[in-house]
């Protein structure tokens, strides 16, 4: 059974500056993707290598006015319909988007199918979003054209605060927004969510103190690694060990767009959490925290 998941996120622009990055063509192709052509109220399409299934424009304009858009896509076999609004909310602009025939979190977590990780490709648009409509500089987008997974951004911190917030755990659970427990070792476990949720959690396989980690997380390695630049730190990760048959590309998208968020949590002198409650069927309870 599908149901429809839905995301929010907050940012300071204004309503109008949001509704420009969601309707220009030339804004959509830098931080969603690839390629766009929007002609209102007909066209809404965006297609290319950052896009799921983005051979070619699968989306089919069905409604668009002052607040809100709605459009049709057809993937993973199935005609699925996203919803996205903006709205003055105390002074934020809270960006919603909601999308139909989400399988439920556990599939999304297997990756059985592109529907699954359509709820972290929406959050890492979103953080891009954000970033993009404040001035900031983008996360690198989810390349699904290659099963290549290797990403590098630089964090204005020292490399000293941001290794403590990759393993401490109450410090990455405040970022990242959802759960996790960390025995920072080799040998030691990881688990998203917190040992009480997962019974299977994952190993740490390599470990050097303020400078990388390595996780096996059963079917994939994830690997960070720091170093310092200019004063502030170049982060480093990869994904790899994995079927490239099956990509984990959804594990890829959420990493990415936790990224966007520990940048914000370094870079911002008085940080939020960019996000909003979501609603995500399947959800295990517990796992969110609150920024």
């Amino acid at each position: 059974m599908s149901e429809t998941v839905v995301l929010r996120a907050r940012t300071t622009a204004p309503v109008d500056r949001v509704r420009r990055a969601l309707t220009d063509a030339g804004e959509l192709g830098t931080w969603l993707a690839e390629h766009a052509t929007v002609r209102l109220p007909d066209r809404f399409e965006f297609w290319g290598r950052h896009t799921p299934e983005g051979d070619a424009p699968r989306q089919t304009l069905r409604h668009v006015d002052d607040d809100s858009l709605r459009f049709d896509w057809a993937i993973g076999g199935e005609d699925t319909t996203v919803e996205i609004g903006w709205a003055d909310e105390g002074g934020d602009t809270v960006v919603t988007v909601s999308q139909s025939h989400f399988p439920g979190w556990g599939a999304a977590v297997a990756e059985t199918s592109v529907l699954g990780y359509l709820y972290t490709y929406w959050c890492l648009s979103l953080a891009n979003l954000v970033d993009h409509v404040e001035g900031r500089p983008l996360t690198p987008k989810v390349d699904f054209a290659t099963t290549e997974m290797r990403g590098e951004v630089l964090i204005g911190a020292p490399v000293a605060a941001v290794a403590h917030s990759l393993v401490d755990a109450e410090e990455y659970s405040r970022w990242f927004g959802a759960k996790i427990d960390i025995e920072a070792w080799e040998g030691g476990r990881v688990a998203m969510g917190g040992l009480e949720l997962n019974p299977q959690p994952a190993k740490v396989v390599d470990f050097e103190p303020g400078k990388r980690m390595g996780v096996d997380w059963g079917g994939m390695v994830s690997t960070w690694e720091l170093a310092e630049s200019d004063g502030g730190t170049r982060l480093t990760f990869v994904q790899s060990g994995f079927d490239t048959g099956q990509p984990p590309y959804g594990a890829w998208a959420g990493w990415l767009s936790g990224v966007a968020e520990l940048r914000r949590f370094h870079e911002l002198a008085v940080w939020r959490p960019i996000w909003l409650r979501p609603d995500v069927p399947g959800l295990p309870e517990g796992m969110l925290t609150e920024g």
